[in-house]
């Protein structure tokens, strides 16, 4: 890239008393994670080195891979929003972006776990993502069997477009149809502070 400004972030995963006992995040997940530096940036015509692709985040694995940064344990290479195509297909299930990610996620999963690393993911719990594509609402259990299918091993699950009255029912059914894939995948929710920012407690855990 001709300009980078790396945000290297840790990804915090809350856990509980009543979380599972499952090996996974047992300390912070620590990794990369797109969306401060390049957010929605879709003009791979004009800016093809700083959008939203699978060369992004190619680049990205190789720089945390071979830069040193593996070896201080940051293993996780974090799509965000703006991955997916505007449709999901005939079947119901969500597709990557044809032009930007031309080989699809699983390729990507596949040469990020080359490098010693593992691939995270961005969805929401609502009907639509915070920029606009399509949402989980009504497709967890696809979702959650499409990301395994895949090979991915975190999930960032946003609340824009959904409820946060709602989100102490929807955010676990997430929860149960990623466990039913029997893949090992960390969920990363924003469940808690979009019920904070409207000054709602969560109610079940």
């Amino acid at each position: 890239m001709k300009v980078f400004i790396g945000v290297i972030v840790f990804i915090i995963i809350i856990s509980t008393a009543c979380s599972l006992d499952n090996g996974l995040a047992l300390t912070p997940p620590m990794g990369w994670l797109s969306w401060e530096r390049f957010m929605c940036n879709v003009d791979c015509d004009h800016d093809p080195e700083n959008c939203i692709s699978e060369r992004l985040y190619k680049d990205m694995a190789d720089r945390i891979a071979h830069d040193g940064f593996k070896e201080l344990g940051y293993e996780y290479i974090n799509i965000d929003d703006c991955w997916m195509a505007k449709l999901r297909n005939a079947e119901g299930q969500l597709v990557a972006d044809p032009k930007r990610f031309p080989s699809g996620i699983k390729a990507l999963a596949d040469y990020v776990h080359s490098k010693g690393l593992k691939l995270g993911i961005y969805q929401d719990c609502g009907i639509l993502t915070c920029a606009g594509y399509p949402g989980s609402a009504f497709h967890f259990e696809i979702d959650a069997q499409t990301f395994a299918d895949w090979g991915v091993d975190m999930l960032k699950l946003d609340g824009c477009y959904a409820l946060p009255m709602l989100m102490d029912s929807i955010y676990p059914r997430m929860t149960k149809a990623l466990n039913k894939t029997e893949r090992p995948i960390v969920f990363s929710c924003e469940w808690p502070d979009y019920q904070r920012g409207v000054g709602q407690h969560q109610t079940r855990q």
